[in-house]
């Protein structure tokens, strides 16, 4: 186990691109760090850094509190496991995961102890003789993971290694990398451009965007305390509704035709000191957080038409327009809602978001 600081590390490339800006966090031990994020957004490049797959530009990089800026990667006692599995076809499970051990010359009696140790962790002791080829893509991701394992390494990074896998196969192993991180407790730096990975796995999220750091935290901080626009639309599933919408000069959000009262929020202090009454602003409210009932139902609310309905089983999702936003929102109504059939909605006060629109920033009420 080990702990790991980055203290303002950047990398540019000989072209002048720079991947990474400022990246500085520590990682205690024990820690699972998802990093997360849009394609291009930096994540592996900065675990490619951590690996020394890549050269760190300025910056430094400590594991366990010595720098390993220049320490070449096999000194760095780092394990790292990628997307495309990477196993040799012509040997066996066995050999796949042993072979990193025989490389270091270890002696045979442990490395088949250790051998046998991970498959038994990873339910691999019935495969261990057959080849890849006649493996399931869980079963090959497990080997992958299994030859990281063996060498108990100080680190472990993991670079995409559920996206070649189907939907239902990469959910049990979600699930089975959580076990496997609690059983082993070794620090683990995970690569992911899935929201949904990032939120069930880490025990902390880093979101970058174009290289940068757009926020650190814990899963539930992430999703119900973003810092700014870019957080806040990335998170969620589906994502959060965001609107550009006016407050009236006495602060009433201006909905079209109609104003909702905001007063009772605690950030309106802070909207009236901003000078933000008679502006535009944006808001975002999660689709948990809008509630949508039949127009004949009697309810109150504001009024709209419904769009598309998506029967999830407890839940569905009713897709409808305000204004010229398209707008989802998460309801219990057990009987489908035919498309073009009046509704009326409401939002859940407390539970807007709002945000600077010039600077995407979120906008918080006095603490």
């Amino acid at each position: 186990m080990s702990t790991m600081r980055f203290e303002k590390v950047e990398k540019t490339y000989i072209n002048g691109v720079q991947a990474v800006y400022d990246f500085s966090m520590e990682v205690k031990d024990g820690e699972f760090i998802v990093l997360v994020g849009p394609s291009g957004c930096g994540k592996s490049t900065t675990l490619r850094m951590v690996a020394g797959l890549e050269e760190i530009t300025s910056g430094d990089l400590f594991i366990d509190d010595k720098r390993v800026n220049n320490i070449a990667p096999k000194d760095r006692d780092i394990a790292m496991v990628f997307q495309n599995y990477a196993l040799y076809s012509h040997m066996t499970v066995y050999h796949n995961m042993a072979f990193s051990l025989v490389l270091r010359k270890e002696d045979s009696d442990l490395i088949h102890e250790r051998v046998m140790w991970a498959a038994d962790i990873l339910g691999l002791t019935p495969y261990l003789n057959r080849k890849p080829q006649y493996l399931s893509g869980g079963q090959r991701q497990r080997v992958a993971l299994g030859r990281a394992i063996v060498r108990n390494p100080k680190i472990f990074l993991l670079d995409e290694p559920l996206s070649n896998l189907d939907a239902k196969l990469r959910s049990t192993m979600r699930k089975e990398l959580k076990e496997l991180h609690h059983r082993l407790s070794t620090t683990m730096i995970y690569v992911t451009h899935d929201q949904i990975e990032a939120l069930t796995l880490a025990d902390r999220i880093v979101l970058m965007k174009d290289g940068l750091v757009q926020q650190i935290a814990t899963p539930y901080d992430i999703y119900y305390d973003p810092v700014n626009l870019f957080v806040a639309n990335f998170i969620g599933t589906p994502p959060m509704n965001i609107f550009t919408l006016r407050l009236s000069e006495t602060g009433e959000l201006e909905v079209f035709d109609n104003k909702i009262d905001i007063s009772g929020h605690p950030v309106y202090p802070t909207l009236r000191k901003g000078g933000y009454f008679g502006k535009d602003i944006v808001i975002g409210v999660r689709p948990e957080n809008i509630k949508v009932s039949r127009a004949s139902s009697g309810a109150i609310g504001l009024p709209s038409v419904a769009d598309v309905y998506e029967l999830l089983g407890h839940d569905a999702l009713l897709h409808f327009n305000i204004g010229n936003n398209s707008v989802v929102a998460k309801t219990a109504e057990r009987d489908e809602i035919q498309t073009n059939e009046p509704i009326v909605y409401t939002f859940e006060t407390e539970h807007i978001y709002f945000f600077d629109k010039e600077t995407e920033a979120r906008i918080y009420g006095d603490k």
